[in-house]
């Protein structure tokens, strides 16, 4: 019998602290710590590691067109190596957004997710536009999920 697959990113008992304080480079983990301040403060939210490398922020249930469902982080980060990449709203972040991602600054969009060389070279505002956007969209989800 076949079982269902599990998610790999959910929320683990992984320090945030440990895990920022576990990066090399001193940019990327400065820029983490704006991160999760920032997250932080716009979600209300404490971080939390979901899964092995992804700091998150609050949680939303989400159900697709398919049926399968799950939770997910309201937003979230995670500082890799070549990109700070950001996890914002699922497929449509281009079109949706378009015009914030305008005027955002250098950086390369993917299906929910933004891709930053550096935060000094973003302009913060959008940023905190797009990321208050995300969160008001997530629990809005969620918030009609429930009913």
């Amino acid at each position: 019998m076949a079982t269902a697959k599990q998610p790999a990113t959910v929320p683990t008992a992984i320090s945030v602290n440990d895990f920022l304080a576990s990066i090399p480079d001193e940019r990327r983990r400065a820029d983490a710590g704006r991160l999760r301040a920032i997250m932080g403060e716009l979600t209300g939210e404490p971080a939390v590691m979901w899964g092995p490398s992804i700091v998150g922020f609050g949680s939303y249930h989400y159900t697709y067109e398919s049926g399968r469902s799950g939770d997910a982080a309201l937003v979230g980060f995670s500082p890799r190596k070549q990109h700070l990449v950001l996890y914002l709203t699922g497929d449509g972040l281009e079109e949706r957004d378009a015009a914030l991602l305008a005027r955002l600054g250098p950086h390369r969009a993917g299906k929910g997710c933004i891709y930053l060389k550096r935060l000094d070279d973003v302009d913060e505002r959008v940023l905190r536009q797009m990321v208050e956007r995300t969160v008001q969209a997530h629990r809005g989800v969620d918030r009609a999920s429930r009913r």
